[in-house]
């Protein structure tokens, strides 16, 4: 019998139910198998079955790992931030909920960058997650974790979330599928927030079908979440094996100067793999979409000061010890509490919600982001879909830009244009390609992008784009 570890969510689905093995085998298997976690990956394991919360008692499913921006009952949900340390919520997030009444027990919970603010997961309070195809570099951001643990066979499949990238951009850096949905196709309820109005979650698994599938379980409204809408019909396993008749169109304004040449080589192979499929290909203009970065940099930071408000050392979490007044215990709460990053961005935010530069600042982001919106709308009057690369670069060093906030921003140049839209978007492992400083050849993303509410399309495209390619390589050392 094949390896139970090599088998995709879909395939150990269906060996369950024709009893090749038994989901106590299966899911015994990958709890030995996250025990192993040597990218410090998981903040916590469920490894004695012992969260009553969490756990299923007849599982049909994969095991999950869940990203720790998930309320989990009883179980630590941290945010990746020590302001959180210790705490344990008194409800389960929707999206966890689904997949756990679907079948899927919780294998354990992600390291993230702090409150999901990061493009390369050394935000985290708790160190940085390593990539699995190379431990001196990132796995990406804020996903990190979840996207570490499927590429390095420590997880059959895992959730995220997607503020401006922190799916798609992961997924690319490991080498797997990462799938943004359309806002409102899953519920944020029970999901810490950082922007409300961008905060999606959304699958990393090992293939195309994988996230189909989860897709399914997760999608819906709830009525715990005004913001949440579904899909209308729950999307099925993709089949497609052709592009004859959809029209991939390539922004002709996202700078391909700033890509590596590697991955513009890559990008340009996967380009003439579509040809070869029978879809079409021509440039289009979204000439708002370079100022993409800028909107969100706004926009992300003036929602999160409002969210994060909330930390204060009264409710939940840490509270500094020996504080005088109820001020200054906020005050040094907040400022033991919060990392780096996370008082960069509330700072930011709250300058650009303060009297006299609201208009100047968050009210000329939003024009933008509404100028991004319909600059998508129009492209998709005439195509299907828009390609770009899912980041500028392979996975990177650690620590080779945590210095400068800038070229760390810059990593989201692709993804965050569909964020602001609130469009569904996909990333999917292209083939590998050698840093621009030199070294082992690492994966590159491909973004494939489509109108909300369209994701079935979109999950068709990208399993046909995905067999043409054949990407099949693994990390050293790992399964599959």
């Amino acid at each position: 019998m094949t390896d139970m570890l090599e088998l995709t969510a879909v395939q150990a689905q269906e060996a369950m139910a024709s009893g090749d093995f038994s989901p106590a085998e299966y899911g015994k298997a990958w709890a030995e198998a996250a025990a192993e976690d040597e990218l410090n990956a998981y903040l916590w394991r469920d490894g004695n079955g012992d969260a009553e919360a969490i756990s299923v008692e007849e599982p049909s499913l994969a095991p999950v790992a869940v990203k720790d921006i998930f309320c989990t009952e009883g179980v630590p949900t941290t945010a990746g931030s020590r302001i959180l340390e210790g705490y344990r919520p008194a409800y389960t997030s929707t999206a966890v909920r689904r997949l756990i009444e679907a079948g899927a027990p919780v294998l354990g919970k992600t390291n993230m960058d702090e409150f999901a603010m990061g493009s390369s997961n050394e935000n985290s309070a708790y160190g940085p997650v390593l990539n699995p195809w190379d431990r001196g570099r990132v796995p990406g951001g804020s996903s990190g974790g979840s996207a570490a643990v499927v590429a390095g066979g420590l997880a059959p499949w895992a959730i995220g979330t997607d503020t401006g990238g922190s799916i798609r951009q992961p997924a690319s850096l490991c080498g797997i599928v990462g799938l943004k949905p359309t806002y409102g196709a899953i519920s944020r309820y029970g999901m810490i927030a950082f922007a409300s109005s961008l905060d999606q979650c959304g699958p990393l698994t090992r293939d195309v079908r994988d996230a189909a599938l989860m897709l399914s379980v997760l999608q819906g409204a709830d009525p715990c979440d005004s913001t949440s809408v579904g899909l209308g019909e729950a999307p099925s396993l993709p089949d497609r094996e052709d592009l004859r008749g959809l029209r991939f169109a390539v922004p002709s304004e996202l700078a391909r100067d700033a890509i590596e040449p590697g991955v513009r080589e890559v990008f340009e192979a996967t380009l003439a793999r579509i040809e070869q499929l029978g879809g079409e290909i021509a440039e289009a203009p979204l000439p708002h979409a370079e100022h993409g970065i800028s909107a969100y940099y706004v926009i992300a930071p003036a929602e999160a000061s409002s969210n994060l408000a909330r930390y204060d050392g009264v409710r939940y979490g840490m509270r500094s010890e020996g504080s005088g007044d109820l001020i200054e215990m906020y005050e040094t709460t907040r400022a033991e509490g919060f990392g780096s990053e996370v008082k960069r961005r509330i700072m930011l935010g709250t300058y650009a919600l303060s009297s006299g530069y609201y208009d100047a600042y968050y009210g000329q982001a939003q024009k933008v982001r509404t100028k991004i919106a319909s600059d998508f709308s129009a492209a998709f009057a005439e195509f299907d879909f828009v390609v770009t690369p899912t980041s500028p670069s392979v996975a990177f060093g650690l620590g080779e830009k945590t210095s400068d906030p800038l070229a760390m921003y810059l990593n989201d140049f692709f993804t965050v244009p569909m964020s602001l839209a609130g469009i569904p978007a996909i990333s999917i492992p292209a083939g590998l390609a050698e840093p621009a400083g030199g070294g082992p050849r690492l994966p590159v993303g491909f973004q494939i992008a489509a109108p909300a509410f369209a994701e079935q399309k979109l999950l068709a495209a990208a399993h046909a784009l995905e067999g043409a390619i054949g990407f099949d390589a693994r990390p050293e050392g790992v399964r599959g």
